[in-house]
């Protein structure tokens, strides 16, 4: 009678473990592979042939970098809205943020990522920042094309810009990234 108890206390303590082995915690969903939103930029940008790269600037105006992706100050609010798209319901979802933008011409080319905090949701966040951008009132031309890319369930990549462009941004960013799908892929018109 005394192994039975054993038994059974044992098989008790046992049988909730076979329930949360195929589970990930909240923690282990919420981490990534990527340090930041620059990272993923830089590793967009290496991944680039020579030939299809293109004159940039990075980061937000007042530590702008040339000839690369850079960091963007996300306490730079309107800026973050004006020069990226990001509209003002969303400040409070990011954590961090990094920009390369087309050095003749934002229209040609703009991309933007995010890490999103905690507990965001993705849907709602790349529905708002494509809400936002197809209603920008354009100047000197308009950009041809919207793309969202969600990296692993943590960052998010706005671009916007000239079709080729596009084509060859996205292609580089889902063949250099982990866990990379597009979200969005619309006209901008």
């Amino acid at each position: 009678m005394k192994k039975v108890a054993m038994l059974l206390a044992a098989a008790v303590m046992i049988f909730p473990l076979f329930g949360c082995g195929g589970k990930e915690t909240n923690q282990e969903a919420a981490t990534s592979q990527y340090a930041d939103s620059l990272e993923i930029l830089n590793k967009v940008v290496e991944s680039y042939d020579e030939n299809d790269l293109f004159a940039m600037y990075g980061g937000d105006q007042q530590n702008a970098v040339m000839d690369g992706p850079g960091k963007f100050d996300i306490s730079k609010t309107e800026e973050l809205d004006y020069t990226l798209g990001l509209p003002a319901d969303q400040f409070s979802n990011i954590e961090d943020a990094a920009s390369m933008v087309h050095l003749m011409n934002a229209n040609t080319f703009t991309g933007a990522v995010y890490r999103l905090k905690e507990d965001v949701d993705l849907d709602a966040f790349t529905d708002s920042v494509k809400s936002n951008i197809l209603a920008k009132q354009w100047i000197c031309g308009q950009p041809d094309t919207l793309i969202i890319i969600n990296v692993d369930g943590r960052y998010v990549i706005t671009a916007y810009g000239e079709a080729q462009i596009m084509e060859i941004f996205k292609n580089n960013a889902l063949g250099a990234l982990d866990g990379a799908q597009v979200v969005t892929e619309v006209p901008t018109v």
